[in-house]
Parts: structure tokens; sequence; C-alpha cells
């Protein structure tokens, strides 16, 4: 199995973690025209991005993001396989992140500490839950779920960011083999299997 049969069957058991904007670009194979007009992010937009992963991922009793690479696969991700319109989605977040942390610590995401970075992060998913509770709550029954369903398709900043972090993490060597059970060579087929408390998830 490559890495991209991977990421797409990853994508499956996510299920509903995962916008149909990033399934569309799994199932399409990244084959999306890209605009070759330079880079899309900055140096520093690039270490911000490895700093976020890790904070959505920390090191705990395995690897976090960064030490697995995650932060290069999501740059990547979203400069080759996304369109115009969600790149300047995740850009203008990155910018976002970096005013409340200056706002907030007085520095740089990349230079406070990865406590402060989760309180700046807190800050965008509390924004984001006030921000969907109140549409919920002003919306009729029928414009409610053509309002969900646009909000998929388009996912936001920190959606985006969160699903592209587990889908980078989990299908690396450091994902599959420390945060997860890994059978390079499996034996018998069985659909139902009881997992003990505490196991970790097998890979694929």
């Amino acid at each position: 199995m490559n890495r991209r049969d991977a990421l797409r069957n990853i994508a499956v058991l996510m299920g509903s973690a995962i916008s149909a904007t990033t399934l569309s670009v799994l199932s399409e194979s990244c084959n999306q025209p890209i605009k070759k007009n330079g880079a899309l992010f900055s140096a520093e937009q690039e270490d911000i991005i490895t700093e976020l992963a890790d904070t959505i991922i920390p090191a705990t009793s395995t690897p976090g993001a960064k030490a697995a690479g995650v932060g290069p696969f999501v740059a990547m991700m979203v400069k080759e396989c996304y369109p115009e319109e969600v790149q300047k989605t995740f850009v203008a977040g990155l910018d976002d992140l970096e005013k409340r942390a200056k706002s907030t610590f007085s520095n740089s995401f990349i230079a406070i500490s990865p406590a402060q970075r989760a309180v700046v992060l807190q800050q965008v998913v509390d924004e984001l839950k006030q921000k969907k509770a109140h549409e919920q709550k002003a919306q009729q029954t029928g414009g409610k779920k053509s309002a969900q369903t646009a909000a998929k398709k388009n996912p936001n900043f920190f959606q985006l960011a969160k699903e592209l972090t587990m889908l980078g993490y989990f299908t690396s060597e450091v994902g599959a083999k420390q945060a997860l059970v890994y059978m390079p060579i499996p034996g018998k087929y069985d659909g139902c299997t009881d997992m003990k408390p505490g196991q970790k998830a097998w890979a694929l």
C-alpha cells in the first residue's frame, strides 16, 4: 500500500472529522491544477505550521507531530492539492495565529512556549464554537442544512489544519509504528477483534 492509499484509508476511518474538500482532494489523487506563482508560504509561515501541528499532536509517551515531520507534509498538501480559495483561507489563518500570539503574549507564535500556543489555539477554537452556535440558532431548519453542507465543503482554517495534521501523523512511520500498533506482515483476517483497555489502534 502506498502513502496515497493510506491517506485515503485514514480519511475514511476518520469519517466526519474530514471535510468534503479534503476527501475530494484525496479521491482525485492530488491531480488538481497547480498555480505556479511562487512559494505559497514564507519560511516563517512554514515554521508556524510545524509548531501548530506539534500543538495539535504534542509529544507525550509517543513522539509528536514535529518528530513525524508533519509540518512539511501539511504545507505540501495545502500548496499542491487544494484550490486557491482554500489556500487563501489557510494563509489567512496563519496570519491570524501570528496576530493573536503577538497580541496575547507580545511575541511570535513560533517564539512562545507550547503552553502559550495552546492558549492561542484555544482562542481560535472557542470563537469557532461561538460562531457555529450563533449560526445554528439564527437559521431556520432548511437553511441550516445548507449552511452545514457549505461549511463541510469549505473547511475553516483550524479544521483543515487539524485534519491534515492527523492525516500526516497517522500515515507517517512514527505515527504508524509508535502511536499505533503496526504489523508489517499481517496474519489471518479477523473482522471483529475486541481491543484491550488502553490498547493502541491498529495502523493501516
